[in-house]
């Protein structure tokens, strides 16, 4: 099984390579904490998509420490990474989102797999659970099965601004019915608010909420459709807004599930989420591993 790890983004809320910024007295990132959970629920393969020019330091960090355990692969997203017929809007820097950024690592990945962001501590039941799902999952009469695993809403806040989050529909046979990417979400006492399309009201979110945080498990079948979909993002929605719109990885799986082509096991975890979104975070990130250090959940020194 492979762990794809979506590395590739600066952090401008945070103001820098949150990827590789310290966590622990030991030096370690959040990514070793998720790189660390995997290996012990059964994956052998990552696969780090980042940019190019970060490779170096990659390599010189997070790499080092895990290759020796692992097999070890690197992918680059770039904004020239498109479908023949199709070329960058002028004055547009930035790549095409997480959607892109998967598709960018199609030729790494031959088995199943697991999608995580890089910035995000999803706890060892998430890869349990991954694991679990993805060393049983294939195809059956034309339709890939697929997992997610979902947060509750009041896990995944932070007290310093907004986050994204992909607000999931779950029907009762525990499949994914629906997910709307909620870019401003808040913390608001007991309950969470979003801002509604019209940009000015917001509408409240109960905590138990089941949301995305981009912890998904597929089938090497995902990524055909998957280019598909990038091709009519790039024809029908990058006209609207070249220079700011993004193909989230959200988008294309509910595309799929609604076309029949795959379906979408929602296995809910009560993890907490933690994560640097903003600088502030910091500290509460630093306390919370401390903690789960402390705590036996994870030893001192993590590639010892």
């Amino acid at each position: 099984m492979t762990l794809v790890i979506l590395a590739a983004g600066m952090g401008s809320r945070y103001g820098g390579l949150k990827q590789l910024d310290p966590m622990t007295e030991k030096g370690n990132f959040i990514i070793d904490f998720s790189v660390f959970d995997a290996l012990r629920a059964g994956f052998d393969h990552v696969v780090f998509i980042i940019k190019e020019e970060n490779l170096e330091l990659f390599r010189s960090t997070i790499g080092c420490r895990i290759e020796r355990f692992v097999k070890v692969s690197y992918v680059f997203q770039s904004v020239n990474d498109l479908p023949a017929g199709f070329s960058v809007p002028e004055g547009r820097t930035k790549p095409f989102g997480t959607g892109h950024a998967l598709l960018c690592a199609k030729n790494a990945v031959k088995d199943n797999f697991a999608v995580i962001n890089a910035d995000d501590f999803y706890g060892r039941d998430t890869f349990v659970q991954l694991a679990k799902h993805l060393r049983v999952a294939g195809k059956e009469n034309g339709v890939a099965h697929d997992c997610m695993v979902g947060f509750r809403l009041g896990n995944t806040l932070t007290e310093n601004g907004s986050v994204s989050r992909g607000h999931c529909v779950v029907d009762q046979n525990g499949r994914l019915n629906g997910i709307t990417e909620r870019t401003k979400i808040e913390k608001r006492g007991d309950h969470a608010a979003y801002l509604a399309e019209d940009g000015e009201s917001w509408i409240d979110l109960p905590f138990d909420t089941i949301v995305s945080m981009n912890c998904w498990g597929f089938t090497p079948d995902f990524f055909a459709p998957l280019a598909d979909s990038f091709k009519r993002f790039l024809a029908n929605d990058l006209p609207n807004n070249p220079l700011k719109a993004e193909f989230y990885l959200p988008f294309a799986v509910d595309e799929q599930r609604r076309a029949g082509i795959c379906d979408v096991k929602v296995y809910p975890t009560s993890s907490v989420w933690q994560g640097v979104t903003y600088a502030e975070d910091k500290e509460r990130v630093k306390a919370s591993l401390a903690a789960m250090i402390e705590s036996g959940e994870y030893p001192e020194s993590l590639w010892a």
